[in-house]
């Protein structure tokens, strides 16, 4: 299968509302907000919550990872199908200090059997620069 046969990012993202997010009991707990997820693209955006901080109070680096890794996959999968995360690796940058954050996904090349996919995920706050907290790069596989 050769990604999804969606016309419009919108179509994409009432897809991934239903099956990455609504289907995903961790996803949808954290409240991750697809935006887009599109032609080997991907943003996605999360409300950080005080459960979400560690003792720092920045938000918690799995919190982070799961970001990027859903980044990844959903980039990927716009582009080949449903997929699952082989492997990725994180860089973390700066404390995600932020009321929110915000990843996006771009798959960096797209074969038959996997995928190379980078995120990048910010830390934002209102009236605020965005920060850049870590970056990540993703081999993705398609199944089914």
């Amino acid at each position: 299968m050769r990604g999804h046969n969606f016309t419009t990012n919108a179509e994409a993202v009432a897809y991934m509302k239903k099956v990455a997010v609504d289907a995903s009991g961790f996803t949808a707990f954290l409240g991750v907000e697809p935006i887009v997820c599109f032609e080997g693209q991907a943003e996605l955006l999360l409300a950080v919550r005080p459960d979400m901080l560690q003792h720092h109070g920045f938000a918690h680096g799995g919190i982070v990872g799961l970001m990027a890794d859903n980044a990844c996959a959903w980039a990927a999968s716009s582009a080949i199908g449903d997929v699952v995360t082989g492997s990725y690796t994180i860089n973390f940058l700066a404390p995600a200090r932020g009321t929110h954050l915000r990843a996006k996904g771009t798959v960096i090349k797209a074969g038959k059997r996997q995928a190379v996919v980078r995120a990048d995920v910010w830390s934002e706050s209102e009236g605020e620069a965005a920060v850049l907290c870590a970056v990540a790069q993703a081999t993705v596989v398609p199944i089914g």
